[in-house]
């Protein structure tokens, strides 16, 4: 029997979510979660939590010694310089992995659990490391390079890494095949829009800028992030409210944003609130879009060209509003969205610009599943 599906692996700090995909004809045999790792109800570790999910999987049929299974594909959410492609794990690149924790202190180190767990559960199964920074790598010098002393830079590993980057680069081509060319020859503007959430510029299908740095704090306005800050705020709490690193860090991660501006972070809330005439709603809003609106226009100078627009993730997949808000007044730009488009749910990749758009304006739901998917098994089956 020839193995042709592969096992996705999104292990969170608190929780596991798993697919299966079937590279012989896409299909999804299997899918779910485990939440609550850790915490009172819910499983007490993530090798507990594994095997929680082979017990799943086995229920489903898909248990985890079939000989259907090619390999795991994991999604680790930090790469550094080091790893830029898919990457096949061994006991060298789990080393790696670990010594790159310092830059994502809350992701490599779930990601790295759920690697030795499946190892423990089935060590001779091909792991594939698939990593967030990875579709950034490509980023020129002049845009993941901060103005900051080179040696100091250097010897601590700051830069622009960028994160989403399964997200971004599967939408850009997807992208590209909705408006019936080659990724090659597209110049892509994706807006990855969720709790988290993060712009990139994609030029032939090449990224060459995106809005988070160092860590996914950077950028957009978010759920609960802050997004783009004067650093001089880290040193002013620090002083005047004498506050530590750590509440520092708690509160542009976890108390900002959306949530810090209005007291909510779901988009939907935020929307029927604005609609009740909510002041503080509209302006958390209104501070949104206008964050997205600058990054557009930024990113349209960067590629000199621009064919689409691209919403994706949670709210950009859903939220009208957001999208028309974030584009309204660039008909300069060559953007223009056609509200009766905009205002059609649907769970397929769309267009929503207006007729005679310069710029073509669509959604494409995200698939990183997929995107890790078939980024594992290229690598194991070469």
């Amino acid at each position: 029997m020839t193995a042709t599906r592969v096992l996705v692996l999104n292990s969170g700090s608190s929780s596991v979510k798993y697919q299966i995909v079937d590279m012989a004809d896409g299909s999804r045999p299997a899918a779910g979660q485990v939440e609550r790792i850790g915490e009172e109800g819910g499983a007490a570790d993530h090798v507990t939590a594994l095997k929680q999910v082979g017990d799943d999987l086995a229920a489903q049929g898909c248990g985890l010694d079939s000989p259907e299974l090619a390999a795991v594909g994991h999604r680790v959410v930090h790469g550094g310089t080091r790893f830029t492609e898919p990457t096949l794990v061994t006991d060298e690149v789990l080393t790696a992995i670990e010594a790159l924790v310092p830059l994502a202190p809350l992701h490599n180190p779930a990601n790295i659990t759920g690697i030795r767990a499946v190892r423990e559960l089935r060590p001779d199964l091909l792991q594939v490391a698939v990593f967030d920074t990875a579709f950034h790598a490509t980023v020129p010098e002049t845009a993941y390079r901060y103005a900051i002393d080179r040696d100091t830079a250097d010897a601590h590993h700051i830069r622009r890494y960028g994160f989403h980057g399964t997200s971004h680069a599967y939408v850009s081509r997807a992208t590209a095949r909705l408006l019936g060319k080659d990724p090659s020859e597209v110049n892509v503007i994706v807006l990855h829009l969720g709790n988290g959430a993060s712009a990139s510029a994609v030029r032939g299908g090449v990224c060459v800028d995106t809005s988070m740095g160092l860590t996914p704090l950077e950028g957009l306005v978010m759920g609960t992030r802050s997004g783009d800050i004067d650093p001089a705020v880290v040193l002013h709490l620090q002083r005047s409210a004498g506050m530590t690193p750590d509440e520092v860090d708690a509160l542009l991660n976890r108390r900002s944003g959306l949530l810090g501006l209005c007291g909510d972070n779901d988009m939907r809330e935020i929307g029927r609130r604005m609609a009740e005439g909510d002041e503080a709603a509209q302006l958390a809003f209104d501070i949104y879009v206008h964050r997205l609106r600058k990054y557009v226009g930024a990113y349209t100078a960067v590629l000199g060209r621009v064919d689409a627009v691209t919403f994706t993730a949670g709210v950009g997949e859903n939220s009208a509003a957001v999208r028309e808000a974030a584009l309204r007044g660039l008909g300069l730009l060559g953007i223009e969205v056609d509200a009766v488009r905009n205002a059609v749910r649907g769970s397929a990749a769309r267009l929503i610009s207006a007729q005679g758009s310069r710029v073509a304006v669509a959604v494409v739901p995200t698939d990183e599943e997929l995107q890790i998917a078939q980024e594992a098994y290229s690598l194991v089956t070469l």
